[in-house]
């Protein structure tokens, strides 16, 4: 049982994007020295308005346990009757990952909108994903694309990502630009390591980034890549700063070539 613990403690080490570590410090530490910096104030009797930052905590708190209520309220619940093979999927992903609890999961309206989830509240974890991205999976027959898609959520859970005491930690830090993103984006990093761990052809399936769910099976996912030597000006490197996931070119050329890192600036 050690063995097998120890195993998989590695497994994710190795997942983990090498800067990802560095950059929870960094924002760990622009937390705490601005609650000392309120705390400070407060004692000097010129707090003000900034004493909020002390309820950080609890505002987490309500915001997570608003969120999860939301996917259990308005959403349909994936289970070995209500989506199958979906269900199947997160299963298998948390086993793959090691977790000593599969996660909640749940359909949720997408109104057009390509995106899927992990966060938490109390002891739970959950995925959600959106209704179109769903599709592809099912009606539009792109199994290991869902599959994928699972498996990258799935990993932020085995990475720590949906932790109560890493958003309240770097909760500040994600209010300034290109602070907190940046952590995002090694986190997102991290979890496409885990997917391409789990269902490796399925990250075929993130062409869907690029132009949608009907278009997508004719881009040329090692073009898309390439281009992440040549789309490279001020300007990229800004959009991509200032943004919670990686621009596609260069999340798709960390995938292409597993030698390498993604590139964080």
């Amino acid at each position: 049982m050690a063995l097998v613990w120890w195993s998989r403690r590695r497994t994710r080490r190795a997942l983990r994007h090498p800067r990802e570590n560095t950059l929870l410090a960094v924002c760990i530490a622009v937390t705490l020295l601005t609650l000392l910096g309120v705390v400070n104030r407060a004692q000097t009797g010129e707090a003000g308005q900034s004493v909020f930052l002390l309820g950080l905590p609890l505002l987490v708190l309500f915001t997570r346990g608003q969120l999860y209520a939301r996917q259990r309220a308005n959403g349909v619940r994936i289970t070995p009757d209500q989506f199958p093979e979906a269900h199947a999927m997160v299963r298998q992903a948390a086993h793959h990952f090691g977790l000593p609890r599969v996660p909640d999961a749940y359909v949720v309206l997408g109104n057009g909108v390509i995106n899927a989830f992990a966060s938490g509240h109390g002891f739970r974890r959950y995925v959600a994903i959106h209704s179109d991205l769903f599709e592809v999976g099912g009606r539009l027959a792109d199994p290991e694309a869902l599959r994928f898609v699972i498996g990258h959520e799935v990993g932020h859970i085995a990475a720590g990502h949906a932790s109560y005491w890493r958003q309240v930690g770097i909760s500040v830090a994600t209010l300034i630009p290109g602070v907190g993103s940046s952590l995002s984006r090694a986190q997102e990093y991290t979890a496409d390591n885990h997917a391409h761990a789990y269902c490796p052809h399925g990250m075929q399936g993130l062409r869907i980034l690029t132009c949608g769910k009907y278009l997508y099976p004719q881009v040329d996912f090692a073009a898309v890549a390439a281009r992440a030597t040549t789309e490279r000006d001020f300007f990229v490197w800004l959009v991509n700063l200032l943004s919670s996931h990686p621009v596609n070119t260069w999340r798709f050329a960390a995938l292409a070539d597993r030698d390498r890192p993604g590139r964080i600036l």
